[in-house]
């Protein structure tokens, strides 16, 4: 965003560390040693009027994936972009007067870049761990049912951002940190999934094999997954080293399939492999392996579903 945008000359200042580590500090120095995090929250800041500065590299983006997509063929192929939200809870506001006036600048920004993206034939992925780890980072201090109301004005921008573009062409993506901590202060899915009902996008990622939250498939007896959507679960960690067995990923696939039906479940990753890109936490021909398992565990669940 910073590369490509002029407004983001600041420097943060507030202090957005994760409150699950902020209380075991020995471990968070620690991770921060072995690059598992980042040092500091502390990047950019918007200090100016956001505009765009270079439209290269994002048509760049868009050629080389429609030119691998032509090569390969898979059945869709999906590219992410920030949503309004996150990119709030990361690079700190210092010019607009306010919150709100903050997101609507950043939609107005990012507009037509999920628009581009579906026209060049991409499924658009919006990443929105604003809706759950932006809890424990920058409001950490609110309660469940007041960041609901954070949550809700996220939705509510995203979705005026997006109405150009059908829903089917859209997933949203819920996060709660793509790193290894202790997560205890993470909120439960059970808060917010009604929220994220309302978002446009008909699909709907979410991690459901690491520790913290694997549990989670079966708030959906609470939240039944409403018409036109369906469910993304990870059945793979993007954190540890592990390789899944297929046998287990065969096993999460089929407990959201007994939830919401065995049509509207498409097997995914908790997160991407490498959030900070230059120290990936998963060794990149572990992270193929793990691929290479949820495609076997896929194939065993769907024996097994039909």
């Amino acid at each position: 965003m910073k590369d490509r945008l002029d407004g983001f000359g600041g420097t943060a200042t507030e202090n957005r560390a994760a409150a699950d580590l902020l209380d075991f500090m020995p471990y968070a120095r620690r991770l921060v040693e072995q690059g598992g995090t980042e040092r500091s929250l502390q990047g950019p800041a918007c200090d100016g009027p956001l505009s765009v500065r270079d439209e290269g590299p994002l048509q760049k983006d868009l050629g080389n994936f429609a030119a691998a997509v032509n090569k390969h063929s898979p059945t869709e192929g999906f590219l992410t972009a920030s949503s309004p939200g996150v990119v709030s809870v990361f690079l700190q506001n210092q010019y607009y007067p306010d919150d709100d006036a903050y997101l609507e600048a950043l939609a107005a920004i990012l507009k037509p870049e999920y628009e581009a993206i579906v026209a060049s034939g991409a499924v658009l992925h919006l990443d929105c761990p604003d809706l759950a780890m932006g809890r424990h980072i920058v409001h950490r201090k609110k309660s469940a049912a007041e960041f609901r109301k954070v949550a809700a004005r996220h939705i509510e921008v995203l979705n005026a951002a997006t109405a150009n573009i059908a829903p089917e062409s859209m997933r949203i993506h819920l996060c709660w940190g793509n790193y290894q901590g202790p997560h205890h202060h993470d909120i439960d899915v059970n808060d917010i999934l009604d929220l994220v009902y309302g978002a446009r996008p008909h699909a709907i990622s979410l991690e459901g094999a690491n520790p913290r939250h694997e549990h989670e498939w079966e708030v959906f007896d609470q939240h039944p997954l409403p018409d036109g959507k369906v469910v993304i679960p990870g059945v793979i960690d993007s954190t540890s080293n592990f390789i899944e067995h297929p046998k287990l990923v065969a096993q999460r696939i089929c407990r959201y399939a007994s939830k919401v039906g065995r049509e509207r479940v498409i097997a995914g990753s908790d997160c991407g492999f490498a959030t900070f890109a230059a120290r990936p936490a998963v060794d990149p021909d572990i992270a193929w392996a793990k691929l290479a398992a949820m495609v076997e565990g896929a194939a065993i669940a769907t024996d097994q579903l039909w």
